[in-house]
């Protein structure tokens, strides 16, 4: 018999976790670590480690087969280019002090597409063979260039069987031709509330009367559109963060049961602004302290709640295949199934990449509309987009569930090139899977009925937390 390769992690509790390349895991205990380093294993470890994927008797028999499979399912592979952020201008009507884009004043000429950009981008658009479309509006505010969003949209509809658009506004200032757009069935709102009240004006607006306005459009929004065409998230400052209960009761009681936290991004005017470059601990400490909470209120709540990113890291763990999420697949590769283009035509991988070069960092422009895409500087990026053999993961027990961010490492670090483990996204990622696994292997009936809404199954099998001991 042969066993993969295991990984191992130690515990809070005084156990190990196992896991191998393909994401299967175990608890056990350090005799077993010891007994697995030295090539002793009992003939009890053999038959668990054989009955649960962890090992073979010989190449090309089904478990091997189903090993290898389970393996090349984590693996990410980009698809047609089928999602498109365009950026029509960078002018916005607030000055939110943690902006990650660097946007300009509502009034300020020259960050708007030209009629040439507009052109250029609808004949980019032209290009595209993918029978479907997901359009997102990004700014600055997109809804100051209400026209060309109608234009993309009627090129969009004409071009392609199916389209989704999505509007990244900020909700603040509505007029009765934005509220139409918006009332349109492929049409879907994303905005910002940085959870209770208090906490969204002191971030965003920075008076009562703009912040009374912008409850009232969020509220109209919901009311018109429907909770399931709205979404929103808080941006929180890990040094000085609301309470999570008042950030889960701002956003149930408005209907919205999926909340996507985020820490203040090392972007844009927040990197002088706000101590975002290296504030991971903070920000790990009050993400565990939110998911306990969660967990609290999902035990007695009629409609139960989740945070969005959480709940895609503990189904990355439960199944392959969960890649949904943009900024945690292994390979990451990017410039390939979705690009940005800037307000001046200039085509990004993502929108990171777009942050980067805004601050003069480094220029990760892939071409842009008006001569096409040069993918050189891109595809030496993605020469180290995978953890599959980075010296820094290879023995991390949670590299199947895993991803690589290389452009937040240039934007915090000005190089790919850092020990993994000393990362911002290295670190969040360690604590977010301790905590997972924790909740994995906890007996308490308020986890495992969390875990079981998260997952989506009725009950939470107790089985999948395996031990061998």
């Amino acid at each position: 018999m042969t066993v993969f390769p295991l990984k191992f992690r130690p515990t809070a509790d005084g156990h190990v976790l196992f896991a191998d390349d393909a994401g299967g895991f175990f608890k056990s205990d350090e005799a077993f670590l010891s007994r697995y380093a030295r090539a002793r294993l009992t003939a009890a470890d053999d038959i668990f480690l054989l009955r649960n994927g962890h090992a073979f008797e010989e190449a090309g028999d089904l478990a091997y087969s189903g090993f290898e499979y389970r393996f090349a399912s984590r693996l990410y592979a980009p698809g047609p280019m089928d999602y498109i952020i365009l950026v029509p201008t960078l002018r916005c009507n607030l000055a939110c002090g943690y902006c990650q884009v660097s946007r300009v004043n509502e009034h300020t000429p020259g960050f708007d597409w030209s009629e040439e950009t507009l052109a250029a981008v609808i004949s980019f658009l032209g290009t595209i063979t993918a029978p479907k479309m997901k359009i997102e509006f990004q700014g600055g505010e997109p809804t100051l260039r209400l026209d060309i969003l109608t234009t993309i949209r009627d090129f969009c509809r004409s071009r392609f069987e199916l389209c989704e658009f999505v509007v990244c506004t900020n909700l603040q200032d509505v007029s009765p031709e934005v509220w139409n757009f918006l009332s349109l069935p492929d049409v879907f709102v994303s905005t910002s509330l940085d959870g209770d009240v208090a906490t969204h004006e002191v971030q965003r607006t920075f008076n009562s009367p703009r912040t009374d306005q912008f409850v009232e459009n969020l509220d109209s929004a919901i009311a018109r559109l429907g909770n399931g065409k709205v979404s929103a998230l808080p941006t929180i400052d890990p040094r000085r963060p609301p309470d999570p209960r008042s950030i889960i009761e701002a956003y149930t009681s408005r209907g919205m049961h999926s909340i996507y936290l985020r820490p203040v991004n090392y972007q844009g005017f927040a990197r002088k602004r706000y101590d975002a470059r290296a504030s991971s601990s903070a920000w790990n400490a009050y993400h565990a302290r939110f998911i306990d909470e969660l967990v609290n209120y999902n035990w007695a709540a009629e409609t139960p709640a989740e945070e969005y990113y959480f709940v895609h890291c503990l189904r990355r763990i439960l199944r392959a295949g969960h890649n949904g999420h943009v900024d945690l697949r292994n390979p990451n590769i990017v410039g390939h199934g979705y690009v940005v283009i800037d307000h001046d035509g200039k085509i990004y991988p993502t929108d990171e990449a777009r942050m980067v070069s805004r601050v003069g960092q480094f220029d990760l422009s892939m071409g842009d509309v008006f001569t096409g895409m040069s993918r050189s500087t891109i595809d030496a990026l993605n020469q180290e987009a995978s953890n599959n053999f980075h010296p820094d993961c290879v023995h991390c027990a949670y590299q199947a569930y895993c991803g690589i961010d290389l452009v937040d490492d240039l934007s915090r670090y000005g190089r790919i090139d850092v020990p993994k483990h000393e990362t911002d996204f290295c670190q969040r990622h360690l604590a977010i899977f301790d905590k997972i696994f924790e909740m994995i292997y906890s007996d308490d009936p308020k986890v495992r009925k969390s875990l079981a809404i998260w997952a989506g199954v009725p009950n939470f099998d107790a089985s999948l937390a395996r031990w061998q001991l």
